[in-house]
């Protein structure tokens, strides 16, 4: 599969040199993305709805590329100040809960702007095709209690005895 580039059309990755992700293989990775509604080019000032247009961003993204949320493999969070840890983990735990991805969250002196306070980069797998149709939307089907869906434990033949 050739490489392919995903834009949201936000100016700062033509200016800055970026996507906002790339597919390789069967991997996507999400550029570091802040909590810009790209369509009207605002900013919300409270770092959990950043974190909301972060993950709606996220999800857009994943989605063109033949992905979803679910397929999430881990999740970088950046705040500029340790008081946003909890606010943003909180909508972390909304959208990812099911999911629980590997991840950590880092506290940096500062983003690019001012009023950047919550930037979130993203790791997931591209669904199959078979997988892709197997819903409307393309997501993973879940179990009736919302848990992910786990595969039966394969069979093994039992081990040889060790050879003298």
């Amino acid at each position: 599969m050739a490489r392919r580039l995903i834009s949201t059309g936000s100016p700062f990755e033509a200016a800055f040199g970026y996507s906002r992700a790339v597919v390789d293989g069967d991997l996507v990775v999400v550029s570091g993305t802040t909590g810009y509604d790209y369509a009207t080019m605002t900013m919300p000032e409270d770092p959990a709805m950043q974190a909301r247009n972060i993950f709606r961003t996220v999800e857009s993204v994943l989605a063109e590329a033949g992905s979803s949320l679910d397929r999430i493999l881990r999740c970088q969070y950046f705040v500029t100040d340790r008081a946003y840890c909890e606010p943003v983990l909180a909508v972390c735990g909304d959208v990812l809960g099911r999911i629980r991805p590997a991840a950590g969250i880092y506290v940096v002196t500062a983003l690019l702007k001012p009023e950047m306070k919550v930037e979130i980069e993203v790791t997931a797998r591209l669904l199959s095709s078979a997988a892709r149709a197997r819903t409307p939307d393309g997501a993973r089907p879940s179990a009736p209690s919302g848990e992910p869906l786990r595969r039966p434990a394969r069979s093994r033949p039992p081990a040889s005895p060790p050879h003298r």
